[in-house]
């Protein structure tokens, strides 16, 4: 639960930071340094307090739409904008901390990766990559934005870009927009034929990963 506590320190949330450093400062000091400034009825470190409080989490907040910051009381269009701004930012900077695409040497890895970058879609994404005989990706695409069940009968596409870039390995990517990462049976069936189909032209079936809420599921790694 956040509350506004009388602070200890004389120092301002910015004199802080340059003092002690940006990890000893609580939330709400850091994003009242985002917010800059309050209004004539709040300090910023009550805005940023109240903000907080509103969402209840930190990934509630991360996932606030601009629509859902205006409507906290000192957050104005400016600053929703802003701090939408400020979570993308931080969501890429997060990401380019791990070894994104290149050469995947992990499904852990990997998976973090794209958990990262698939999260946040509300709709089902299915993705293919690539690999060449080094696992070096040679082309992430995106197969199609939907109901993944259509795939089952149709690996078609999948393949053809397969055979077009010489593709040694291929991982299957989809997102589950619930969260949760558990395969269904047609997650089963789908990993069954596009690893037959795959096995059939030669092309190493590498893995195939669903996508959740700050998690995935590996074929490779249950099996």
């Amino acid at each position: 639960m956040y509350e506004v506590r009388e602070n200890p320190y004389p120092l301002l949330p910015r004199e802080r930071l340059e003092l002690l450093g940006a990890e000893r400062l609580s939330e709400q000091e850091l994003l009242a340094i985002l917010l800059r400034t309050g209004t004539i009825k709040s300090s910023v470190l009550e805005i940023a307090t109240t903000l907080l409080k509103h969402f209840g989490t930190l990934e509630n907040f991360r996932r606030a739409s601009i629509k859902e910051l205006k409507e906290i009381e000192g957050i104005g269009p400016a600053k929703a904008v802003e701090i939408r701004a400020m979570i993308e930012l931080g969501k890429r900077i997060q990401t380019t901390e791990r070894k994104r695409y290149g050469q995947i040497l992990t499904s852990h890895e990997l998976g973090m990766s794209l958990v990262d970058e698939m999260q946040d879609f509300e709709q089902e994404h299915l993705v293919a990559l690539y690999l060449d005989g080094q696992n070096h990706i040679i082309e992430k695409r995106t197969i199609f934005i939907g109901a993944v069940n259509r795939s089952i009968a149709n690996p078609r596409e999948i393949l053809y870009h397969a055979v077009k870039n010489m593709t040694v390995g291929l991982i299957v990517v989809h997102n589950h927009p619930s969260g949760k990462i558990s395969p269904s049976d047609a997650d089963q069936l789908f990993t069954q034929k596009i690893r037959e189909a795959s096995e059939s032209l030669g092309i190493n079936f590498v893995d195939h990963i669903i996508v959740g809420r700050g998690n995935y599921f590996s074929f490779q790694e249950k099996n």
